[in-house]
């Protein structure tokens, strides 16, 4: 699954993979997305995931920005959740501090798990977004945090979003359960 560019970089860097998460959409996409996260490459970034996925945090919540052809948002733990007042969902994260960025080199290709952030480079909290394609411009940019190796006809099948900006109407699909893996 890997593409080559990403497999010479995390040569490069060393042994990355140390942590995986898997992720049970619901909605009109049904099934598990597993993620191996490259704990080599972004360190805090990949140990805010796992303790957030550990509490419990991240059920629950929507792919809430979602565009096709790019990609599918979602981590909003503070406003994130189906239900209630949406209209603050992609502004929240958790009530932990923001994180410097760990740029790397790796690129932003189908299947990379990348932080989300606002216009600072340090301000990844804990929202994540997943490529749908390919997109050379978010590289450097943001923090690369991991990549799909199962599950991508799942990630394909999440809800659109028609809105402002990729959001999704009506009801979005979420993630029902995130669990940590070795």
């Amino acid at each position: 699954m890997r593409t080559l560019a990403i497999v010479a970089a995390l040569a490069a860097a060393g042994p990355a993979l140390a942590t995986g998460l898997e992720i049970d959409v619901t909605g009109e996409a049904n099934g598990t997305i597993v993620i191996d996260l490259f704990k080599d490459v972004a360190p805090q970034h990949v140990a805010r995931i796992t303790e957030l996925a550990a509490e419990g945090a991240y059920d629950g919540v929507a792919f809430h920005r979602v565009i096709d052809g790019f990609m599918a948002q979602t981590g909003d733990v503070q406003y994130g959740r189906i239900g209630g007042d949406r209209s603050r969902v992609g502004m929240g994260g958790s009530d932990r501090p923001d994180l410097p960025a760990e740029f790397s080199d790796l690129p932003f290709t189908r299947g990379v798990v990348g932080m989300a952030r606002s216009q600072s480079p340090d301000s990844a909290n804990s929202q994540f977004f997943i490529m749908f394609a390919d997109a050379p411009h978010l590289n450097g940019q943001y923090t690369v945090v991991g990549e799909v190796v199962s599950g991508l006809e799942v990630l394909d099948a999440i809800k659109r979003g028609t809105g402002n900006n990729g959001e999704v109407a009506g009801e979005p699909d979420r993630m029902a359960a995130v669990r940590v893996t070795e």
